[in-house]
């Protein structure tokens, strides 16, 4: 099983887009949850996280505009962001860790959804 994450697109800066991420397929609950992003010629780095407990950890450049969020049956996550600029443009990618009906993995990535945000 793999994370698929979706909603990335192009965007007008101050605009907003919500990112998706849910499992390839069966049942899957987060445990943690975060979304990372990469932009050209950088290193991937966090964005977001939301623990087990609901622990919830922003990067310094996102607070205040990025809200990440698990739904309520744990079964998807998601990042609204909000106020967009030029710098958030990146590819971003959801990592959890959770379990399936009968398994549970740890350090599970999807596979990226393209964010472009146009000044």
């Amino acid at each position: 099983v793999q994370l698929q994450a979706s909603g990335g697109g192009l965007v007008q800066a101050g605009g907003s887009l919500r990112l998706s991420c849910a499992a390839s397929r069966g049942t899957w609950s987060f445990n943690t949850l975060a979304w990372y992003r990469q932009a050209p010629g950088k290193q991937r780095e966090l964005v977001a996280s939301i623990n087990s407990r609901g622990y919830i950890n922003y990067a310094d450049s996102v607070k205040g505009r990025f809200t990440i969020s698990r739904g309520a049956a744990r079964d998807t996550g998601y990042l609204q962001m909000n106020s967009l600029k030029a710098e958030d443009t990146a590819v971003y990618y959801c990592n959890g860790d959770g379990c399936g009906s009968s398994w549970c993995t740890n350090d599970l990535w999807g596979q990226g959804t393209l964010v472009t945000v146009s000044s």
